[in-house]
């Protein structure tokens, strides 16, 4: 009678044994299953902002193909357009836009503006960045050559920025896309913080010296929604 008691006891622990295992496996699929979609989602989510990258790369070198050399623009892959002959740009100290830099924005802004501005575009771009940038030379106003430079810089991106709101490409603009625009747009001010080399390549934590006339320099700097793209992405894997 006791083994029999004792075989009885047993058979549904084992049974119970059983169900458990079982539920695990079921919740292990379900679990793998949900983290495969979630992968699915997360790959979907950056390989649409890498596309929206290089259209916008794309389309930004086909609308300046012809322009590059006779402006001296750089387009790099950070989506930044670089005015890269100071000369051009503003006289030695000054923050004001030469006559001949202000004939290339007329030309320039236009078209910059097509490419932005394209409905496609709308929840991809976080800002567009108008970057002033100087070089190392100190100009003598204050004992602080850095924050010389900071104003000095601010006020040519400030400057630039006040002359593409007075063009007929920005004024005509329908309201929408001009309160868009303005939401995006920036100046700023960088000082020689962001100083290049003989190659363009930023000087700081490289090899080569820093050119002083490279650094001079304009940047338009489109910064796409990353950021969101890649909380959304977080958010997805809690």
């Amino acid at each position: 009678m006791s083994g029999t008691k004792k075989e009885s006891h047993w058979i549904p622990l084992a049974d119970l044994m059983t169900v458990l295992m079982v539920i695990f496996l079921f919740m292990s699929i379900s679990y793998m299953a949900l983290m495969e979609k979630r992968q699915k989602e997360q790959n979907q989510i950056f390989k649409d902002y890498e596309e929206s990258k290089v259209a916008l790369y794309n389309e930004l070198n086909e609308a300046f193909k012809s322009d590059f050399a006779r402006w001296n623009l750089k387009l790099d892959n950070d989506l930044s357009i670089k005015f890269t002959n100071p000369q051009v740009l503003f006289d030695e100290g000054k923050s004001d836009v030469t006559p001949t830099f202000q004939n290339i924005l007329r030309e320039f802004l236009p078209k910059y503006l097509r490419v932005v501005l394209q409905d496609k575009y709308k929840d991809k771009i976080a800002e567009i960045r108008i970057e002033g940038h100087t070089n190392t030379k100190p100009i003598n106003k204050t004992s602080d050559p850095y924050i010389d430079n900071m104003e000095l810089s601010q006020n040519r991106a400030r400057n630039v920025l006040g002359f593409l709101r007075q063009q007929d490409c920005f004024i005509n603009l329908e309201t929408n896309k001009k309160d868009r625009l303005q939401y995006w747009l920036t100046a700023n001010g960088l000082s020689f913080g962001r100083t290049v080399d003989k190659d363009f390549k930023i000087a700081f934590g490289g090899n080569q010296p820093i050119d002083n006339d490279k650094s001079r320099r304009v940047e338009f700097r489109i910064v796409t929604t990353s950021e969101a793209i890649i909380n959304e992405a977080l958010k997805n894997i809690k």
